[in-house]
C-alpha cells in the first residue's frame, strides 16, 4: 500500500528564530511547518525596485526636517571599533 507523503525541505535557523518559532506553537506536538502555515504574512510588502519607482513617481516622501534628521544620523554614525582595529 502506497501512502503519499508531503515534500519536505530542511532549513537552518538562528537560535533566536528557532526559539520564537518554538514559542509560537500552540502545543508541543504542533510542527514548525504548521506554525509557519498559520502565520499571517503582510501582503503589502514591496521590492527595492518598486520602492525606487514609487519615490521617482511620487517625489519626496519626507519633510525637510525629517531629511535633515536622517542626514544628521548618517553623519554621526561610525563603524564599531573591533578589538583588532588599527588606531
Amino acid at each position: 500500500m502506497y501512502i503519499p507523503r508531503m515534500a519536505m525541505k530542511r532549513v537552518s535557523l538562528e537560535t533566536e528564530a528557532y526559539e520564537r518559532l518554538k514559542a509560537a506553537r500552540r502545543n508541543p506536538r504542533e510542527s514548525f511547518g504548521e506554525v509557519i502555515l498559520r502565520a499571517l504574512w503582510p501582503e503589502d510588502s514591496i521590492t527595492g525596485g518598486q520602492l525606487l519607482r514609487r519615490g521617482r513617481d511620487r517625489g519626496a516622501c519626507f519633510t525637510e526636517a525629517e531629511l535633515s534628521a536622517i542626514e544628521a544620523a548618517k553623519d554621526a554614525d561610525r563603524p564599531a571599533q573591533g578589538k583588532w582595529a588599527t588606531r
